[in-house]
């Protein structure tokens, strides 16, 4: 159906994204940014930065050379960090033909516009089909070919169907939804919830606290997802709490383990610095409490991890204040 295809960005997910594309039957284009060091990065055809050990299809051909990757692409793949992305399609739009159909597997908000990641590229490429991939998926699990499952969504006919087809693969199952904003937001704001999830891992809170946090944290950000018109369904599926309970709980997780490092007594600051990978559940953080102020969403795990994050509160005091806001009821009865 598609015989080459172009991933952009060389991350552990974007490298995972070209394999399975690869392992079914796809030539892919793994295209770099023009200073990383692809030589040194995937000497003898692996991903020793991102994905070390994992040796890449004889398929996969690393590259800098974007009118190439791109031009002969018939799918894209776009796997850039968020508050990257705008700068790198800046650069790369002109190079991809009309009607290419581009899936995103970025999970953010972007600082200061609050655009999602589907919302940037479309300011780039208005007229290429838009897909959207999210669910519980660590990538070094991928990697391994241990079985997993993902959610693809698109409001363009036939595009999730497309990618459906294109990655399904033995151990990788991939379902399709009408609902763009709720799998694409449910894959940005797990990314909070999975850094206060650390930050109990770092103070030895215990699972009470941790099931409490996880079951909680859904309800908020479904309460905004569905006030930016997201199904709320899909916020208890695979982008919604499959995703979230995979990133809270796997000792690997980015954010999870930023939080951890955080609830240990680390500088946020520090932590960022020193991670090798991008956290995007810090930036986005930022970018989610902006959009609930604005409206007038409650969402006070996010507010404690937003005072935890940049207004250097102390973890203690901040689940402190959590534990002791005025009681409610659990569930708020239907109007």
């Amino acid at each position: 159906m598609v015989e080459r295809a172009a991933v952009v960005g060389i991350g552990a997910m974007g490298t995972v994204m070209a394999q399975i594309l690869a392992g079914n039957g796809v030539q892919v284009a793994l295209l770099a940014r023009p200073e990383e060091p692809i030589r040194e990065i995937f000497a003898g055809h692996e991903n020793r930065r991102y994905l070390p050990g994992v040796h890449l299809s004889p398929r996969i051909t690393p590259t800098q050379d974007a009118d190439r990757a791109l031009g002969d692409a018939e799918l894209i793949i776009s796997a850039i960090p968020c508050q990257y992305l705008r700068g790198a399609w800046e650069r790369l739009a002109g190079c991809v033909p009309s009607g290419v159909p581009i899936g995103s597997v970025t999970k953010g908000i972007e600082v200061g516009t609050r655009a999602r990641p589907s919302q940037i590229l479309r300011t780039f490429r208005p007229d290429n089909p838009i897909a959207v991939l999210s669910g519980p998926n660590i990538a070094p699990e991928l990697a391994r070919c241990l079985p997993a499952t993902v959610v693809v969504a698109s409001d363009t006919p036939g595009t999730a169907e497309l990618f459906q087809a294109m990655l399904s693969t033995s151990w990788f199952r991939v379902y399709t939804s009408p609902d763009v904003i709720g799998v694409e937001l449910a894959g940005a704001l797990k990314n909070i919830i999975a850094l206060a999830a650390g930050v109990l891992d770092g103070l030895r809170a215990g699972d009470n606290a941790k099931a409490a946090l996880i079951t909680r944290g859904l309800v908020e950000i479904t309460r905004l997802g569905v006030a930016l018109g997201a199904r709320a369904e899909t916020f208890g599926g695979l982008a919604g709490v499959g995703d979230l309970f995979t990133t809270s709980v796997s000792p690997i997780g980015r954010n999870r383990t930023a939080g951890e490092k955080i609830g240990r007594g680390a500088d946020p600051d520090d932590v960022v610095r020193e991670s090798p990978s991008v956290i995007e559940g810090i930036p986005t953080t930022r970018a989610v409490l902006e959009l609930a102020r604005e409206l007038d969403v409650e969402m006070p795990i996010t507010q404690a991890v937003h005072d935890v994050l940049f207004a250097r509160k102390s973890p203690l005091v901040a689940i402190t204040e959590l534990m002791s806001r005025p009681p409610k009821a659990e569930t708020t009865p239907p109007r």
